[in-house]
Order: structure tokens, then sequence, then C-alpha cells
């Protein structure tokens, strides 16, 4: 097995990094693709995931990788979204159709959810980088405020005052097209 020596604060310590690949790698592609929806992307974003993990764990000692690579994989995720849909912004609009399983959702109804996806991602985009990601780490990931707190720096009070600040704001982005009464 692969090992990289890293020195943090003044002593070493080694990381397996094929292990910690291995051990979280899975809830790094599934928040990767939950924001993405594209295996393309998420595989990226993967790999950009774990770069920006090496390089945090050269500068300082990590004490909970899950937490670390959610928010980095969210960070990353979110990033890929906003070069998406600055790039969709510049090109001609169009409409893309995915194959719908006969088993799943009618035609209409996937149509329908795929669009408010779309809106949800760009809508996300729109939100501060905090809110973005403390909604994203709550809503999609599923962390608690305790986590989330812990992985962003805050306080548990902050992380509620700015998951509602950015539910509202997102609300008032989406309207009435999540199917909730206001």
């Amino acid at each position: 097995m692969t090992a990289v020596l890293t020195i943090t604060e003044g002593c070493t310590s080694v990381i397996e990094w094929p292990l910690i690949v291995r051990q979280h790698g899975p809830i790094v592609w599934k928040t990767a693709y939950r924001l993405l929806g594209q295996d393309a992307d998420a595989a990226d974003c993967f790999q950009e995931t774990f770069v920006s993990a090496i390089e945090y764990a050269d500068r300082q000692e990590v004490t909970n990788w899950p937490g670390l690579l959610q928010r980095l994989a969210t960070a990353r995720a979110l990033d890929h979204l906003r070069r998406r849909i600055r790039a969709a912004r510049r090109r001609a609009p169009g409409i893309s159709f995915e194959q719908v399983a006969a088993s799943g959702p009618s035609p209409d109804q996937a149509a329908l959810d795929a669009e408010l996806g779309d809106r949800l991602r760009a809508a996300l985009c729109e939100l501060a980088p905090r809110q973005s990601a403390v909604f994203c780490l709550r809503c999609l990931s599923g962390l608690s405020y305790e986590e989330i707190a812990s992985e962003l720096g805050l306080s548990i009070d902050a992380v509620g005052v700015t998951l509602h600040r950015a539910r509202a704001r997102l609300q008032e982005l989406l309207g009435g097209s999540t199917g909730r009464e206001s």
C-alpha cells in the first residue's frame, strides 16, 4: 500500500491515501453526483476533492476525514455548477432530454423534475458561498448542525441562521416551482 508522508505542526504522520479513498470515496462520489447529476462532472469533482484534501493535509492535521471530504466535494461541485451555468449562458439555450426508463416516472414528470433540478442547481449558484455550502451539507449530504459547524468553523446558531437564510433565498429564487405552499 502506498503512503504519503506529511508533516503537521512539528510531528510526522503517515497518511494512507488509498485507504482514505476506499473508505470515504463513496460519500465524496455521492455528494458530487447529487449536486452535478452527470458522471463526467462528478468524476472531475471526485479527483479535485482528493487533490484539495492532499493540499489541506499538507498544511494541517485532519481530525474528521468524512466531514472534510464532504465539505471539499460540496465546494468543488458548486464550482463546477457555476462554470456549467456560465458556459450555458454563453451558448444558445437548448433543451436536453434524457432517456426515461419505462419503470420510472412519466416523461412529463421526469421533465419537470429535471427542470426543477436544473433550477435548484442554478439557484444554489446564486446564493452566497457559505449559504450554498451549509444548505448542501445539511439538505443534500444530511450532516447535522454540529458537523457543519465543526467543518465550516461556525457556531451551531450561525449554521441555523445561515440555513434559514439559504432556504428563504432559494424560496425567493425558485418561486412556487417547488410544489410547496409558501
